[in-house]
């Protein structure tokens, strides 16, 4: 005789199926609200640490080129907003006075023909074609002051180039306003201006620049048009996001001291980072 199975089939109700729904629903809801806070932290935290390492970097970038600038070649404009200097390549010592054995080459300030070389003292130095040299420079304008700016305390280096013991320069008519008291020189090349360009109407779309390449310039350029006129210049972004910048520059004569302050604020998602940093600048020439 054949056996009969009986099977029956079992599953959800739709009522079944909808209290199971809201059910999740309800409890997705209540894990929500616990979850929202510690995650909208969490993406806050790293948006913050994102703006603080960005403005971090950018103003220690700063300080790094400033330090290296040019005694009394530090020049702000009246808006804050752009500072400029002359970076120093590399330095050294003059001879100032032949050896005992009159030999060497001196650099002599009272030639009625301009002098032209003269030797280093210490290890050789790199000079290259397009570096200027400079000595003493006070940052004085006028015809009896010592600017490197203006170029009355810097001349055009001139061949030979490369590692040299000897440094030869283009002689402009003129000596060199003052004899260094510790008969030092400087070698530079080319300005850095560091430029903030907020934007008033967004707060999240300023930037700042770095610009270097161009020629020195008499007066400081305190436009980015100026700036992007310029041939050879070249502008790298340090900082987007840029909601606040302004650079001042203080220095105090009797103690050849500098003193530049920044302020950088970053903002994005309606998050503000803001950092301030100064920088002690060597103005003994």
């Amino acid at each position: 005789m054949p056996i009969r199975y009986s099977c029956r089939n079992r599953g959800f109700t739709l009522v079944e199926a909808v209290i199971v729904i809201v059910i999740t629903g309800v409890i997705g809801a209540i894990v929500a609200v616990f979850i929202r806070a510690p995650v909208q932290a969490y993406f806050d935290t790293v948006r913050r640490a994102e703006l603080t390492d960005i403005a971090d970097t950018a103003v220690r970038r700063m300080a790094r080129d400033i330090q290296a600038a040019l005694p009394n070649s530090v020049r702000v404009d009246a808006t804050s907003s752009f500072l400029e200097f002359l970076p120093i390549k590399t330095a050294g010592r003059y001879r100032a006075a032949v050896t005992d054995t009159g030999t060497g080459n001196p650099l002599d300030f009272d030639l009625s023909t301009p002098d032209s070389s003269f030797n280093v003292l210490g290890p050789n130095v790199d000079v290259q074609n397009g570096d200027q040299i400079v000595i003493y420079n006070l940052g004085i304008p006028g015809a009896d002051g010592s600017d490197a700016y203006q170029g009355t305390s810097r001349r055009a280096a001139s061949a030979p180039f490369g590692s040299v013991s000897s440094i030869s320069f283009s002689p402009a008519g003129t000596e060199f306003p003052f004899a260094s008291p510790g008969s030092r020189f400087q070698v530079i090349s080319t300005p850095v201006s560091y430029v903030c360009q907020p934007d008033s109407s967004n707060p999240a779309n300023g930037v700042l620049y770095r610009y270097s390449g161009y020629a020195i310039q008499t007066s400081q350029p305190v436009t980015v048009a100026a700036l992007d006129g310029y041939a050879n210049h070249v502008r790298a972004t340090l900082a987007t996001n840029v909601s606040a910048c302004w650079m001042t520059y203080t220095t105090v004569a009797q103690q050849h001291l500098g003193l530049v302050s920044i302020y950088l604020a970053l903002t994005k998602d309606g998050e503000t980072v803001q950092l301030r940093y100064q920088v002690n600048v060597d103005n003994t020439p």
